[in-house]
This record gives C-alpha cells, sequence and structure tokens, in this order.
C-alpha cells in the first residue's frame, strides 16, 4: 500500500503537466525539469536513507518518508510559480526515496528467497497500480475541479496510511531485527558483479519506465488528440497491463525456481526480453501509425512490468536479509 500511494503521488504531475503548463505558461524545457527534479533527489539519496533504514529501522524511516512527500504534494496545489514547483518536487523525491530501501529491507528479512518473485510480483501490482489510479481519479479531479485538486485529495489521503501503520510497525520491527545479519559489509556487497549488473538493468529499465510514466498523458493529448479523460482512460489501461503483467511474472518466475530452475537464468532472461522488446515498441509508438501506436504501448507497459519484480528480487538475494 505505501508503494501504491508512492506511486500515486509521484505521477501526479504527469497527468496535470498539460493544465500545469497552460496555466502557469511554462515551456517544455521547464516541464521537463519539474518531471525530472523529483529523480534529482529520489536517486542521490537512495545510499543514505538506506543507511538510516538500516540504522534506525525501515518502519521509522518509511512513515518519515511518507510525511514529507504527502506535504509536498499537497503543497504543489498551492504553487504559482516554476521555482516554488521545482523546490516542491525535489523534497517530493527525497521523500519518496524511502520506499524501496525500506520495503526491500522488510521484504529480505520475512520472506525466503525461492518466495520473491512473488512477493515482489504483489509489491509490484501494488505500486504500478498507482498509476491506473492516479491517472483515471486525478484526471476526473482535474477536468471538473481543475489540477490543483487533486494534488489537495491525493496529498491529504496519503497521510491516513500513518493510522495503520502505526499498529503493525512495532511487529514489523520486531522481525526484521530478529532476521539482520549484522556481519554484512559495505565491500561484500560491492565487489559482487552481479550488483552491477542488476543496477545497469534497473537503470536501462526505468530510463524507459519514467519516459512513459511522466510523458504519456501529455504526449496521448499533444500528439494524439485525446481528451483529459481520454486520455485518463487509454493511459489507465496501458498501466494496469504493466501492473497485471508484474504480478504474473512473479509468480511464474517462482514456479519456475520451484521446479529445479535457476535463479540466474529465470530472472535474467525475462528480464533480457523485457529490454530488447521495450526499444522495439518505443521505436514503433514514435513511428508508426496510430493504432500501431496504441498496441505498441500496451506490449511495452507489458514488458515494461515483467521486468519489474526481478530487478529487486535480485538485489534482496544478492545483499540477503
Amino acid at each position: 500500500m505505501l508503494l501504491f500511494i508512492n506511486y500515486v503521488d509521484r505521477g501526479n504531475l504527469s497527468t496535470a503537466a498539460h493544465l500545469v503548463q497552460g496555466d502557469l505558461n511554462l515551456n517544455y524545457t521547464q516541464m521537463g525539469m519539474l518531471l525530472s527534479a523529483f529523480s534529482w533527489t529520489y536517486a542521490w539519496t537512495q545510499i543514505p536513507v538506506s543507511w538510516l533504514a538500516e540504522r534506525y529501522g525501515a518502519h521509522r524511516i518509511l512513515a518519515a518518508g511518507l510525511t514529507l512527500w504527502a506535504s509536498a504534494t499537497i503543497l504543489i496545489g498551492f504553487a504559482h510559480t516554476f521555482a516554488m514547483l521545482l523546490v516542491l518536487r525535489l523534497l517530493l523525491g527525497l521523500g519518496e526515496s524511502a520506499g524501496f530501501p525500506g520495503v526491500a529491507k522488510i521484504l529480505a528479512a520475512i520472506v525466503p528467497a525461492k518466495g520473491l518473485g512473488t512477493a515482489n510480483g504483489i509489491i509490484a501490482l501494488g505500486y504500478l497500480t498507482g498509476p491506473v489510479v492516479g491517472t483515471i481519479a486525478g484526471g476526473l479531479l482535474m477536468a471538473h475541479f481543475g489540477w490543483r485538486s487533486s494534488f489537495w485529495v491525493f496529498g491529504g489521503l496519503s497521510l491516513l496510511w500513518l493510522l495503520p501503520w502505526s499498529r503493525v510497525a512495532g511487529e514489523v520491527r520486531t522481525a526484521v531485527h530478529a532476521s539482520t545479519d549484522d556481519s554484512t559489509t559495505w565491500w561484500m556487497i560491492l565487489k559482487q558483479p552481479s550488483l552491477w549488473g542488476t543496477s545497469l538493468g534497473l537503470f536501462s529499465q526505468n530510463y524507459v519506465f519514467y519516459f512513459m510514466l511522466y510523458w504519456l498523458p501529455s504526449y496521448l493529448q499533444t500528439e494524439r488528440g485525446f481528451s483529459i479523460v481520454g486520455m485518463a482512460w487509454i493511459a489507465t489501461s496501458a498501466y494496469m497491463a504493466n501492473a497485471l503483467s508484474a504480478f504474473i511474472a512473479g509468480w511464474a518466475i517462482d514456479r519456475f525456481l520451484a521446479r529445479g530452475g535457476s535463479a540466474n537464468v529465470g530472472y535474467k532472461s525475462v528480464m533480457a526480453v523485457a529490454h530488447l522488446g521495450s526499444v522495439a515498441c518505443m521505436l514503433a509508438m514514435a513511428m508508426g501509425s496510430p493504432k500501431v501506436a496504441l498496441v505498441s504501448l500496451f506490449v511495452y507497459q507489458a514488458l515494461c512490468g515483467a521486468s519489474s519484480p526481478g530487478v529487486y528480487a535480485m538485489c534482496e538475494i544478492l545483499a540477503g536479509p
């Protein structure tokens, strides 16, 4: 649920981009900076936030991160200048950087390695459903009440997660502490070639995924002529294909492992097919007819979703609890 909220809030500006651009008279360069500013802080704080999660507990860091990013989301709804939006997008990225390190820590501690495909598939279903709900609900809110309303509503609802989390955080802390191996060092992790291969795989996957997450709504409106409601339904359907594919892929890889298959072959084969297929689909979306572009969009989302469970499962297997 946390990562579902995470992806609803991080994709909110993508849905509103066309309206924000017109309302605040922003050019495409400024919109590109606003969309990417999230990643400036999100990427570079992953390691320090991970260290904080190890030292002070993933449960605490997750709660602090959500509080920060939900507050930033609400405040974006009050922004009237490019500079203010830029600062708030940076804060959003800082808060959301707690999501995956904290969740990965918890999963690796409580789920056996042979079940990590399914577990990460379920997690991926959650966070990839975020753009599904965020795009359609945000699109409808914006169509009726303006683009600012979606930031106020989604940011306020995000804070409600803290209530149920406060009731289970103690159990999570106990489970993680009991399974953590304090003998693992940075060098033991960094010297593994597979770690760097996995990181390169995630870089490649994230490049195409975020390109689509950030620019798909605007592309459908400006290049394909969809209304904001029509865009919301098309983008929502595409994101749903992504989410379902992630769950099915995670489950299928675990079944492959249960039958004696190699984790190395299972995870990397899916990743390779997804990466190559994504390139072909993006070329078809840019150069093909409207019908070809639309079909390629859905195939792309399915391929992208299939690679999601493996990226995180490989990291959790490499690093252990």
